[in-house]
């Protein structure tokens, strides 16, 4: 599942990991193959690791939903010299929504520090010259906003690299109106049993906004410090690794203490919303072309 973010990948994952037949690993999210949108190099990021993730699976479908396989430039090559028979999911939704949730899931990560969304997409062009990176920054390209939701030439990437028939396109829309018969017609694209019975069709991963900074840098760099430590440490034999016990221990310590609150993302300015609506209507246009469904209706106000 190579993307796009805040589109229901999270969800979706959560839900084809409880089909017997399917298998996801954990983390979600090892982007591995998007090497070209970090920062830097991670240490320890090497192909024996990375399968290492799919250990139990035991014959099953293996799968992982790094959400920014669809941005990369690189990989879809990489993800087709693996397994040139990789079954690749992509989900979309209105490039506008997708804007602007983005642009919270981001603030949330210390990857973006301008709160103000309209202040943050008119920074694009001085981020294009590598002025105004947010600090935290893991991969400064998530903040060029505009390229980002470049979908058309995205999903284009991978019909290229895969041919149509191995690309599954879920539209966000769909997904919302009707979750059974989108998990359903997922599997069959999987070509596992589609008649298993899942209703917990919960949300996963839903908007929120930071309420402790301090607390949140905090964890943020003792996390990534362990997996820092974690990647250089090898498997012990029938133990997970030893950055995944570090992890689950400071979670659980400070798990009391949350930096974060769930809450409602407030509307867009409507006149934001049309000025944006009108910059993406090629994009749209682009998009509705290339999957041959109408999805005009994102354009209109």
């Amino acid at each position: 599942m190579v993307g796009a973010p805040k589109c229901g990948t999270t969800s979706l994952c959560k839900y084809l990991d409880q089909h017997p037949d399917v298998f996801i690993s954990k983390p979600k999210e090892p982007h591995y193959f998007g090497q070209d949108l970090a920062a830097k190099p991670r240490r320890g990021r090497t192909l024996e690791k990375y399968l290492s993730l799919f250990e139990g699976a035991k014959n099953k479908v293996c799968g992982e939903g790094s959400t920014r396989y669809l941005y990369s430039k690189v990989a879809a090559k990489y993800i087709y010299e693996l397994n040139p028979d990789a079954k690749i999911i992509i989900m979309l939704r209105n490039p506008v929504d997708f804007l602007y949730s983005f642009h919270s899931q981001l603030l949330v990560d210390l990857a973006e520090d301008i709160p103000d969304f309209q202040l943050a997409l008119e920074a694009e062009s001085d981020r294009r010259e590598g002025k105004r990176i947010p600090r935290d920054a893991q991969r400064p390209a998530d903040c060029l906003y505009s390229e980002v939701a470049k979908f058309s030439e995205q999903v284009k990437r991978y019909f290229d690299t895969f041919g149509r028939e191995q690309v599954y396109v879920i539209i966000f829309d769909d997904f919302k109106s009707d979750i059974a018969r989108v998990y359903r017609e997922t599997l069959e694209f999987l070509e596992v049993d589609a008649s298993f019975q899942f209703t917990d069709f919960k949300t996963h991963k839903p908007n929120a906004r930071i309420k402790n900074i301090a607390l949140l840098r905090r964890k943020q760099r003792i996390k990534r410090w362990i997996i820092s430590v974690g990647s250089l440490v090898p498997m012990f034999p029938g133990r997970a690794p030893l950055k995944k016990l570090l992890l689950k221990t400071i979670n659980r310590i400070l798990r009391p203490a949350s930096p974060l609150e769930k809450v409602s993302r407030e509307p867009m300015d409507p006149e934001l919303r049309k000025h944006l609506k009108k910059q993406f209507a090629p994009e749209v246009e682009r998009l509705s072309n290339l999957l041959g469904r109408d999805l005009s209706h994102w354009s209109l106000d």
